[in-house]
């Protein structure tokens, strides 16, 4: 365990022993509510006294452990130092119904409402976005934490055009290196390595459960394995291929799911000799390929090979291949999708967005807004 999260350990202890009772109404005016998740709910507020706006979050008492409410809450505030991630305000307390604390409010919504189903968003929002992120995360990895949840709700915006954005939802972090039972779920996010643990109950709230090695659960016997930040790598490129095209790449990362059987191929025999070559030579126009090797997986053919490479990078079938998020880092500042396929989405969103538009304006009509 590293030194932030044995220090982490003994802020929660120490903060357990003072954590006030306060009225919610006593000091903020509750504007309306910003999301709501298994873990509870986020509301907007403004603090009566200093007129500062924030977002509450809101912990169900009956559900959650204190030390668990006290961990996410001094992870935020002490560790994330990073402009990316999402920090508390270092207001928190109880009610006799929930557990409190206060953090920064995106205003903007999430990255999720902005990712148009099967347009996606533009390359260069993706980019910056992308950008961010592996910052953020690379902070979180270099101080021994790993997030453990990157997916589009969990990045929040502090403006429209994604210029920037936070990392937030800190209530999976573990320590690297921690033991936890491996939980295989249905989902694109979920990594290769976790299928060996699939079988066992499809449920990704037992990846936090306190349970004991051995004990048993599901079909087959329980996997413990050690947290690592390749699980944070693998999702952001998930996430990135999300962002470029409004879809996922594959329904689950599974043995029997074709369309990630097609990548894996495609992974497996791209890797050699030609993996060295000069992705930046390939023309801006996007014609040429300087790509050799297997047929490209059919969902990544929309991709120059500078992007492919990106992708295969992040999303090696293998953790220990993985790159590092500040590796992703290479791969930004060229075109990642065919000019063809860039007229295309263009056109789509034009459409998309006037349909936007409009469910919008008669949302607004109806609740009376002007």
């Amino acid at each position: 365990m590293t030194a932030a999260a044995e220090l982490l350990d003994e802020m929660c202890h120490l903060a357990a022993q003072s954590l006030a009772p306060m009225d919610t109404s006593d000091h903020f005016q509750v504007v309306k509510l910003l999301g709501e998740g298994s873990y509870g709910k986020v509301m907007l507020a403004v603090h009566r006294l200093r007129g500062t706006p924030m977002a509450l979050k809101f912990f169900p008492r009956e559900s959650t452990s204190l030390f668990s409410f006290l961990r996410e809450y001094n992870l935020s505030l002490s560790f994330c130092t990073h402009p990316s991630l999402t920090r508390a305000l270092g207001i928190a307390y109880s009610t006799p119904s929930h557990y409190v604390f206060a953090q920064q409010a995106s205003l903007f919504g999430d990255l999720y409402d902005v990712i148009l189903p099967e347009v996606g968003m533009e390359e260069d929002s993706c980019q910056r976005v992308v950008s961010q992120l592996c910052g953020a995360l690379s902070h979180l990895h270099a101080l021994g934490f790993v997030h453990r949840d990157l997916k589009p709700e969990n990045v929040f915006l502090c403006d429209s055009a994604c210029r920037w954005v936070k990392l937030g939802d800190f209530g999976m972090v573990k320590a690297a290196g921690t033991k936890v039972p491996e939980v295989w779920y249905s989902s694109p996010y979920c990594t290769p390595e976790s299928e060996v643990a699939r079988g066992n109950e499809d449920s990704r709230s037992s990846q936090s459960a306190a349970a004991e090695p051995g004990a048993g659960g599901g079909k087959t016997g329980r996997v413990w394995v050690a947290v690592e930040p390749s699980t944070d790598t693998w999702a952001l490129g998930v996430l990135a291929y999300a962002m470029l095209t409004g879809a996922h790449p594959w329904a689950e990362t599974a043995s029997d799911c074709r369309s990630y059987l097609r990548y894996r191929e495609w992974s497996d025999g791209a890797k050699g000799p030609h993996d060295e070559l000069d992705v930046w030579a390939e023309p801006r126009g996007g014609g040429g390929s300087v790509e050799e090797g297997p047929p490209v997986a059919p969902q990544f053919a929309c991709f120059t090979p500078l992007a492919r490479c990106f992708f295969r990078t992040l999303l090696d079938p293998s953790p220990r291949l993985r790159a590092r998020p500040e590796e992703a880092l290479n791969y930004l500042g060229g075109e990642w999708v065919m000019e063809k396929e860039r007229a295309r989405l263009e056109e789509e969103r034009k459409k998309s967005g006037g349909k936007v538009a409009i469910r919008n304006m008669k949302e607004k009509e109806g609740r009376g807004e002007r």
